[in-house]
């Protein structure tokens, strides 16, 4: 496993770009300058020791050594030594519904980004538990397999959009019973299943797939994302909204009875996502109310530096930028390593 110990300077790398915009403008202001003076073919022939090309190679240099410190003070490490630990925890799947519905906007910025959100702080709250991760629509597939890797799970959890399935509808029944065979074999860990939907079930058989996982010991929580009153569905890069064969606007409303029903036959609860952070604080309760076992994990516990290589190779630049002259060497002023410039016979 490869980490940053210090990523935070990392940031530093944000003023590569700003440098390199500098240099490349202060290019620009002196090549400007210098046609005022004259023809540049003619002035290059007067000033024959000067090189087009090593300041550029010189600046690149030091700017790629810059790059390479501020990897370096983030101090990178290679895991070296795995163990298997125990630590009490309960295991998470998250079902996430990615169909068009989820556009809408009567939560802000959207259901699919609030529900996003909601995740990324649920994710974040976990310590000790494993959490996996199921998007669905007209199909459901496996997003994340269930881990305690927290930083693998906030970054699928970022890809996640309605292109990741063509099929359109909710098989909420589909999501279901892939989530309840998502789970380890181990026994005696606490087992939940978090729907977050709107509750429009095209695709049947939620009901009895929410029954069917709490036979099995697995609460059913469902989180319903969206309004009763509903909101029109809006077409990404345009200001029009989806339509029936018919022209109407679609309008998709939140089924909280749905939602409400899926939850009673899982043996879980059901909370509306609004504008607030209720929903969160609220399924993070229920969590904590099951049964923890020991969960095992394999983590690294001991890291080793990797900053001697990078110090190396910032040491060869500076010396490869240090040997190269800005003029040309009046010895090797026949060799053209940086010009294109043949010299006449």
């Amino acid at each position: 496993m490869f980490r940053f110990e210090e990523p935070a300077y990392l940031y530093l790398l944000l003023l590569l770009p700003v440098l390199a915009a500098f240099y490349l403008y202060s290019n620009y202001r002196r090549r400007k300058a210098i046609r005022k003076f004259g023809d540049p073919e003619l002035m290059a022939c007067l000033m024959p020791d000067v090189s087009k090309y090593r300041p550029d190679v010189k600046f690149w240099i030091v700017l790629a050594a810059i790059g390479l410190f501020a990897v370096l003070l983030a101090r990178p490490q290679f895991g070296s030594k795995l163990e298997t630990v125990k630590r009490q925890g309960v295991e998470v799947m998250i079902a996430l519904d990615i169909s068009n519905s989820m556009l809408a906007q009567d939560v802000q910025p959207s259901r699919l980004e609030k529900a996003k959100r909601l995740v990324g702080r649920l994710v974040d709250k976990m310590q000790n538990d494993k959490v996996g991760m199921i998007v669905f629509a007209g199909d459901a597939f496996t997003q994340l397999p269930i881990t305690s890797d927290y930083i693998s799970a906030k970054m699928f959890l970022e890809t996640i959009d309605p292109s990741l399935i063509s099929k359109q509808g909710t098989a909420i029944g589909a999501a279901l019973d892939l989530a309840t065979r998502s789970f380890t074999p181990q026994e005696g860990v606490g087992r939940t299943v978090i729907v977050i939907t709107d509750g429009e079930n095209h695709e049947g058989g939620a009901v009895e797939a929410a029954k069917a996982a709490a036979e099995k010991g697995i609460q059913v929580n469902v989180l319903g994302v969206g309004l009763p009153d509903g909101a029109p569905i809006p077409v990404e890069g345009t200001n029009d909204y989806r339509r029936d064969r018919e022209g109407n606007v679609i309008v998709t409303r939140l089924n909280e009875q749905m939602c409400q029903e899926i939850a009673k036959n899982g043996n879980g609860i059901y909370v509306r996502v609004d504008n607030t952070n209720n929903a969160q604080k609220a399924i993070s309760s229920e969590i904590d109310k099951m049964a923890k076992a020991d969960v095992e994990t394999k983590v690294y516990t001991e890291f080793n530096e990797q900053f001697q290589a990078v110090a190396w190779i910032i040491l060869i630049l500076l010396l490869a930028e240090m040997l190269i002259l800005e003029r040309k060497n009046p010895l090797f002023r026949n060799i053209h390593l940086f010009s294109n410039k043949k010299k006449e016979q």
